[in-house]
């Protein structure tokens, strides 16, 4: 039975109607991202609920793991029933988790609302990814995951924006953001509903290279096997290879600016510019090396550049942890050179892993994206957990260069990933001499 919010497309959607649904999508994981920021009120959380800093980290640790669960589940679940049939009623049930979080009085309360409201968005999250492969077809198909990549990095711009107007109006109080978060998702949820749709089974089982043209790779009679995708090197190369390589971004999303007040003694306000470098550039080429990509039609060869960039730039930032003279000035350039090359091999390897699981069953984005999801969220797992502990005991140099290590392993994963190194060279139109000539 097909509920009335639902509305699925038996013929794939071109031009405006196509970008609409896919800035729907991009929308979505905007507002779903948005939904679980907290970081501009922890120090007016953790006073009013007389709780530490530890007690804080052990609660975001326990909902990670909620959503990374979620996330997995999510990801099946998507490809079973649909993305739009779990999407919609998912996004205004965490918009209701919002308004809960005004309840809270205590650290307990906290955990619980935590736990609940990353789990729901965990699930609900795990549709925007396979939407955006849904409705980008093959040539497109790096740029649109570059977009998609804009909402968890927009969502701090936004929540910290919207904090740093509305808390004076409101005296401080950390439970207006939560408040004004509710309200603001449901009505962009509302709007959502009314824009999005779902392709049908029979269009998501194909592989879309263009708008119009299409291939069919599998047998809609049988259905959709896991080991179709987890049978193949070249997948688990995806999904250990990111695994390192998220380990790097990830302290720089979590840890940036205590890093580098830690290490350099620097103020908070100097951090964050240097940060604000770094996420700027990030931006920037996620989208810029996404239509190279697609132009090109090369994945490979944007991840390795990327990726070899980023190894060197991550080792001078790693030695100029040590030099506490180090400007500010060197550091933002530095700090942009690491976010643009992070950004360049980022938004090829998503099209590329998304190809490479759909060549396996197209039927299967959702969980192969739903595992990404997975991992993403473990990978914050640890370094909510573990890296604060091996900084105490050497310092942040040391785990600088650990990361390093990471991000120098997912290399060798590069080369088993499907995919050419160079352009193709055109097929060269042949004549016939009585066509010439006639």
């Amino acid at each position: 039975m097909r509920l009335s919010y639902v509305r699925e497309l038996d013929e794939y959607p071109t031009g405006a109607r196509r970008m609409k649904i896919l800035t729907m999508a991009v929308l979505a994981i905007l507002i779903g991202s948005y939904e679980g920021q907290i970081a501009p009120v922890v120090p007016l959380l953790l006073k009013d609920l007389n709780m530490s800093l530890a007690t804080y980290g052990a609660v975001s640790g326990a909902a990670a793991v909620a959503g990374a669960v979620a996330s997995i589940l999510g990801g099946r679940l998507t490809d079973r029933l649909g993305r739009v049939r779990l999407l919609i009623p998912l996004m205004a049930l965490t918009a209701v988790c919002c308004f809960v979080m005004t309840l809270v009085h205590s650290p307990r309360d906290l955990l619980v609302a935590r736990i609940v409201l990353a789990f729901v968005d965990g699930v609900a999250m795990a549709s925007t990814a396979p939407l955006i492969r849904d409705f980008s077809p093959r040539l497109g198909r790096a740029q649109a995951f570059g977009f998609w990549t804009w909402g968890p990095v927009g969502a701090n711009f936004l929540a910290a924006a919207i904090a740093g107007w509305t808390l004076p109006i409101f005296n401080d109080s950390w439970r207006s953001q939560f408040v004004i978060m509710g309200c603001f998702s449901l009505v962009i949820s509302a709007v959502i509903a009314f824009n999005i749709a779902d392709l049908s089974p029979e269009l998501r089982a194909r592989i879309q290279h263009t708008e119009r043209a299409a291939t069919q790779v599998v047998d809609l009679a049988q259905p959709a096997r896991l080991r179709n995708l987890f049978a193949r090197r070249n997948i688990w190369a995806h999904v250990i290879g990111i695994s390192l390589w998220l380990v790097l971004y990830i302290t720089l999303s979590l840890f940036g600016q205590t890093m580098l007040v830690g290490s350099l003694g620097i103020s908070s306000a100097e951090a964050s510019t240097i940060m604000a470098a770094f996420w700027s550039l990030n931006l920037i080429t996620l989208i810029v090396t996404g239509r190279l990509s697609d132009r090109t039609q090369l994945r490979k060869p944007f991840a390795l550049a990327g990726t070899l960039v980023a190894v060197a730039v991550t080792g001078y930032l790693a030695l100029a942890l040590g030099d506490a003279g180090v400007s500010t000035g060197s550091l933002m350039v530095v700090g942009a050179l690491l976010g643009g090359s992070l950004g360049v091999a980022y938004a090829p390897w998503m099209a590329n892993y998304s190809e490479d699981a759909e060549d396996a069953d197209p039927r299967l984005q959702g969980t192969a994206w739903g595992l990404f999801g997975f991992l993403s969220k473990s990978i914050a797992v640890v370094g909510l957990l573990v890296i604060p502990h091996v900084v105490e005991a050497t310092d942040w140099q040391t785990w600088l260069f650990i990361a390093l290590g990471c991000l120098v392993l997912f290399i060798p994963a590069i080369v088993m990933f499907n995919g050419p190194w160079r352009r193709a060279a055109r097929t060269p139109v042949t004549v016939a001499l009585g066509e010439a000539e006639g």
